[in-house]
């Protein structure tokens, strides 16, 4: 007799789809246990990556030790409603060095250029008399003032040899600490001849216009510093630090200036700078 064929066993299926759902619970417990835990260092490098003043306060965030309720953890996250939180997210990604100025490069032109004061101290060594070199420092500048007959003869624009020494020693100090200056300027001027009487206006002005283009030109020579950082400028006799009075008087009048100014530095008007180093001068 024929045997009749069983018909397959049904109901099994369903043991499928209980080992889908055991499987993906697993791995949902997995998944919570693994963000459950925090690794508490790598959580203090991100907080402090996103605010650095609050890298006293991350301990207090995270601990491994701390129990719930031991400690109130600092802040709120309740913000005013007119905060502007974007501007909050764009100030927490600022780098707080470029907010201080005290990036590793600034740092470095601010030595370079502290040490610059020092080093143009050699100049007056170099002077026949060291009287008639003057150097002054304030912020984010130095001043140097060479007096009466330094770089040049009465009436005379032709560099002295004393001139050409200074000016090599000049440049070789800067040369170093080119990048933490933005300019250097050199300023000519005269005096006058007799107290009561002014000098002839071509002559004074070509005069004091070609003691500072011949300086200028000779540190150009040089190749210290970018040309264009270079200026020249020339007032004759009417930026005068003394009256003309007298013989002595009339010599600190007589005299070429070199306004050395920092790298980044905010400029300020050529009065100010007087007053800083001058005090209170003669105006015409």
């Amino acid at each position: 007799m024929k045997k009749r064929n069983k018909a397959p066993e049904e109901g099994a299926s369903w043991m499928d789809t209980y080992g889908d759902m055991v499987t993906l619970l697993l791995c949902f417990f997995v998944l919570l246990y693994s963000i459950s835990s925090v690794d508490q260092v790598k959580w203090e490098n991100l907080v402090k990556s996103l605010n650095p003043d609050a890298a006293k306060e991350v301990s207090q965030l995270v601990t491994t030790d701390t129990q719930p309720g031991e400690d109130d953890v600092p802040g709120t996250t309740d913000l005013p409603k007119d905060t502007n939180r974007e501007q909050i997210y764009e100030d927490d990604l600022k780098d707080p060095q470029s907010e201080t100025g005290n990036s590793p490069e600034q740092q470095q032109i601010d030595a370079q250029f502290e040490s610059l004061y020092e080093e143009l101290q050699a100049l007056k060594e170099l002077a026949s008399d060291a009287a008639e070199v003057e150097i002054a420092k304030g912020d984010g500048y130095t001043f140097i003032t060479f007096r009466d007959k330094v770089f040049f003869d009465g009436d005379d624009w032709v560099m002295r040899d004393e001139g050409k020494k200074m000016m090599d020693r000049f440049a070789q100090i800067i040369k170093p600490c080119a990048k933490a200056i933005e300019q250097v300027q050199i300023l000519g001027h005269t005096s006058q001849g007799r107290p009561d009487k002014k000098n002839n206006i071509s002559t004074d002005r070509e005069l004091s216009a070609m003691r500072s283009a011949v300086v200028t030109a000779y540190l150009q020579k040089k190749k210290v510093i970018d040309p264009a950082r270079l200026y020249s400028s020339a007032f004759g006799q009417f930026r005068p630090i003394a009256s003309f009075d007298t013989p002595e008087d009339r010599a600190k009048n007589r005299r070429v200036e070199i306004l050395i100014t920092k790298t980044g530095n905010i400029e300020q008007d050529l009065d100010k700078y007087y007053e800083q180093v001058y005090g209170e001068t003669t105006t015409e």
